[in-house]
């Protein structure tokens, strides 16, 4: 509303402005009635035609600027401040000679070199701003190893729509291990609603429950999260959106997407596989360490019995089929590692009382 008023009351008064001027240059000499009216009728006109189109235009551009700001990073607005500082201060010093060159230059010269100035000043800043600012400590430039590093250890991260729709960030979010600030785009967010109101009955239900975990991740006081609005409209397809935002703001991507997850280290954008992570934090067993497990259902070998660990891991028991709902403790013999996941193949303890266990 505020912005609204603004953008009203500055294009009426600009273009009442511009409408003296137009009026006075267009007037009649012939009287001075009439070039009166004429002038009070340009500034009129301009004045209401500005009260009406201002809030639109200045809207327009607010909300460029407010998209750019998005996906422009501290360290770069910082850069780009400095720059045109700078050739705003090389342009007021010469002001003062450029004023002696003769009519009409004299305006139109020091005009076009600040522009120039400006201009030169923030492109330099671009693509040179980081090293100026790492010669005052601002920035910090280290090798891209060490870059990758420092970016997945805080800062920002960008969430896609199958980590919401997995779940798995919530908790990790409670645990404490959202690397910063979770910044989620809208186009994100846009593609999370049109799965949870697809038809098919399987979509709609991930799409929900990604939305109740964006719920859950809001009312998280330790886990921050942050709107994008930032569109790429020359680009098609969430994915390729989600990787320029991330080399827009140097910050990773949080996703369980395999194909998302090949892009993205294609591209050299830092990637946090949620897979990759609980692969990682899976508990380590060792062959002929002795666990205890519950035995629920046969095996495709004759005699077998199949486990689950508390994270889901597989384990096969040679001679568990006769257990089955028992609490048995076995004997780890192998672990192997396959494209899926692990698998731990064990055998029973010989001698060992198994406490029956009621079916669930």
């Amino acid at each position: 509303m505020r912005l609204h008023l603004v953008g009203r009351v500055f294009g009426a008064l600009v273009l009442a402005f511009v409408g003296w001027k137009l009026g006075a240059w267009l007037a009649p000499t012939t009287s001075v009635t009439e070039a009166r009216l004429w002038l009070l009728g340009s500034i009129v006109g301009g004045f209401m035609v500005g009260a009406i189109s201002g809030p639109f235009v200045i809207g327009k551009i607010g909300d460029a600027i407010r998209r750019q700001l998005n996906t422009i990073s501290p360290q770069t607005l910082l850069a780009v401040i400095i720059g045109l500082f700078i050739a705003l201060i090389v342009s007021a010093l010469l002001v003062s000679p450029l004023s002696m060159l003769p009519k009409p230059y004299r305006s139109l010269v020091p005009i076009a070199l600040t522009i120039f100035l400006s201009y030169i000043g923030i492109w330099i800043m671009i693509m040179r701003g980081k090293e100026f600012l790492q010669i005052f400590g601002v920035y910090s430039l280290d090798s891209p190893r060490a870059s990758r590093r420092g970016s997945r250890m805080g800062g920002q991260a960008i969430i896609d729509t199958s980590a919401i729709i997995d779940g798995r960030i919530a908790d990790i979010g409670q645990a404490g291990f959202i690397p910063g600030t979770l910044i989620i785009p809208r186009f994100v967010l846009k593609e999370l609603q049109q799965v949870a109101d697809s038809n098919d009955g399987v979509r709609r239900r991930r799409g929900r429950r990604g939305l109740e975990m964006l719920s859950k991740l809001q009312k998280e006081p330790g886990v921050p999260l942050q709107i994008s609005d930032v569109e790429y409209n020359d680009v098609d397809g969430v994915d390729a959106k989600l990787v320029r935002l991330a080399k827009t703001l140097r910050c990773p991507i949080i996703t369980n997407d395999f194909g998302l997850n090949r892009i993205a280290e294609l591209e050299g954008v830092s990637v946090l596989n949620i897979n990759e992570l609980a692969a990682a934090v899976k508990p380590i067993v060792l062959p002929g360490e002795e666990i205890e497990i519950r035995i629920i259902q046969e095996g495709k070998e004759a005699g077998q019995g199949v486990g689950f660990l508390d994270d889901g891991t597989m384990v096969v028991v040679d001679g568990g089929k006769r257990h089955i709902n028992s609490q048995a403790p076995v004997i780890i013999t192998r672990v192997l590692q396959t494209a899926i996941g692990r698998m731990i193949f064990a055998q029973l303890k010989n001698g060992v009382h198994y406490e029956k266990v009621p079916k669930e």
